[in-house]
């Protein structure tokens, strides 16, 4: 075998071998480098009082054994978008929110929810919100937000949980 042949066989298997080695793992989700499979249901405002600041809520389902983070919302409707929970009855913002893997988070009144701050205008009951949420791990999902009535409250489940 000449040098060149030994170079090109040595090059070949050592990319073999860490192919092999990055494919092992004991998470399918991760072995197969998928990022977690997230959906959302139920987002909606409430229609805002003034062009202040609104809140946005849904549910964001994850249906992989990879968790996730909840890290940034953007929207045409305002360049200030934040991330809220809500400890001991008080607002904070954070900068992330999990999602559990085969689990939940939802955004709901009177717990996190989005915040949007300085609206550009004052969407009316019955128009849509566009956002789209970004991830940690997962690609950024679009979401329409149903604007609803300032009384409305998303329906329960059985288990007291909103949907």
């Amino acid at each position: 075998m000449n040098a060149r042949t030994t170079r090109t066989l040595a090059a070949a298997l050592s990319l073999t071998a860490a192919l092999a080695i990055s494919g092992c793992s004991s998470d399918a989700d991760s072995a197969s480098g998928a990022a977690p499979k997230l959906t959302v249901s139920g987002g909606y405002m409430p229609e805002p009082v003034n062009d202040k600041m609104a809140g946005a809520f849904m549910v964001i389902k994850n249906d992989s054994k990879t968790a996730d983070k909840l890290t940034g919302v953007t929207s045409p409707l305002s360049d200030d978008l934040q991330i809220h929970e809500t400890k001991d009855q008080k607002m904070q913002q954070v900068q992330s929110l999990d999602v559990p893997a085969n689990g939940e988070l939802q955004l709901a009144r009177g717990g996190s929810h989005v915040m949007f701050m300085g609206l550009k205008n004052i969407p009316k009951v019955g128009d849509k919100v566009s956002i789209e949420l970004r991830f940690e791990k997962s690609g950024p999902v679009k979401v329409e937000l149903d604007v609803k009535e300032r009384t409305y409250k998303a329906p329960t489940s059985t288990d007291g949980t909103a949907h």
